[in-house]
C-alpha cells in the first residue's frame, strides 16, 4: 500500500510538472486517479451499481479503471468513463489485481489463481467502449492459467 501511495504521489508530481496540461485540468486528472472527480462522474453516467454486489449507494462505490491508469496512453483515456466500472471496495481490489475480469457479454471471470472452481455468473452487457477496455483488462491484468475455455 505504501508503494502505491508513493507511486500516486510521483504521478501527481509528474502531472503538475507537465506544461501541456492546463492548470485548471491538473486537479481533475490527479483526483481521477484516486477514483474521484471527472472520471467518477463520467463512469457514473454509464454504471449505476456494482456489477457483482448490486450496491448502488455512491459512498460505497469506487470508480475503477478497466485499463489501469499507468497503462493508459493519454489523459483522455484515463478520464474516459467507458474505461471504468463502479465497484465496491472488495470487488475493486479483486478487479485491480486481476483476480476477476469480465467477458464482453458480462460473464464473470474468476482467476484460477484465487479460486479453482467458480460458478458461472453473468453481470449484464457492456457498452462498445467498455468492451474495448475490458479486452485490455483480460489480456494484461486478469490472472489466468493460460488455458482459455472455449
Amino acid at each position: 500500500m505504501l508503494e502505491q501511495a508513493r507511486w500516486e504521489e510521483d504521478l501527481a508530481l509528474q502531472i503538475q510538472a507537465d506544461p501541456r496540461i492546463p492548470v485548471t485540468t491538473m486537479p481533475q486528472i490527479i483526483l481521477a486517479r484516486r477514483g474521484q472527480g471527472k472520471f467518477r462522474e463520467r463512469v457514473s453516467r454509464i454504471e449505476h451499481a456494482c456489477r457483482i454486489t448490486g450496491v448502488n449507494r455512491p459512498e460505497h462505490l469506487i470508480a475503477s479503471h478497466c485499463k489501469p491508469w499507468r497503462d493508459c496512453e493519454s489523459n483522455d483515456e484515463r478520464l474516459d468513463g467507458e474505461n471504468g466500472l463502479l465497484l465496491t471496495p472488495t470487488v475493486d481490489h479483486l478487479f485491480d489485481r486481476g483476480f476477476i475480469s469480465f467477458e464482453n457479454d458480462g460473464e464473470l471471470l474468476i482467476s484460477p489463481v484465487v479460486h479453482r472452481e467458480s460458478p458461472q455468473r453473468n453481470v449484464g452487457g457492456f457498452t462498445e467502449g467498455q468492451r474495448r477496455y475490458l479486452e485490455f483488462h483480460r489480456e494484461a491484468v486478469f490472472l489466468e492459467a493460460r488455458v482459455r475455455r472455449s
